[in-house]
């Protein structure tokens, strides 16, 4: 089976590598009350991804959202082991972004295409935050 690789170039705005299963959402995240920091399990009320675990994923959303208080739950969460292995965004913010730099969490961002268009909820993802480079191999169950 021919396994299809995608590279999306964006901006490094967190240093670091990492390579996962990609978890993709549509919807901004809250760290300070949408996500809990002691199980990584997204807990916000009607979010697409509530009751669903960020941990060791390759999270990729549009933004972040929410209080400053969630730059510290990234944190506590990267400390715990229970943080994303990156960020993938379309527009970085203060919030996630200061939380990904204590927690030593690459981010890429400002892509030449959107990658929510290109990435899917189990592809396998690399981020090379250093050249801005994301690599996407599809997984070999799209949903239909």
């Amino acid at each position: 089976m021919n396994n299809q690789k995608i590279e999306l170039n964006g901006e490094m705005i967190c240093t670091g590598k990492a390579k996962g299963e990609a978890l993709v959402t549509t919807e901004a995240i809250s760290f300070n009350g949408g996500v809990d920091n002691l199980t990584g399990i997204v807990t916000e009320a009607g979010h697409e991804l509530e009751g669903i675990n960020v941990a060791g994923k390759i999270l990729v959303f549009p933004t972040g959202k929410g209080s400053t208080g969630g730059s510290y739950k990234i944190y506590d969460m990267a400390e715990r082991g229970l943080a994303p292995l990156a960020f993938v965004q379309i527009e970085p913010e203060p919030v996630t972004v200061i939380g990904a730099i204590i927690g030593k969490i690459p981010v890429v961002a400002e892509f030449d295409s959107n990658p929510i268009d290109t990435i899917s909820t189990g592809d396998l993802v690399e981020v090379d935050a250093e050249k801005g480079k994301v690599i996407v191999t599809k997984s070999s169950v799209e949903n239909v």
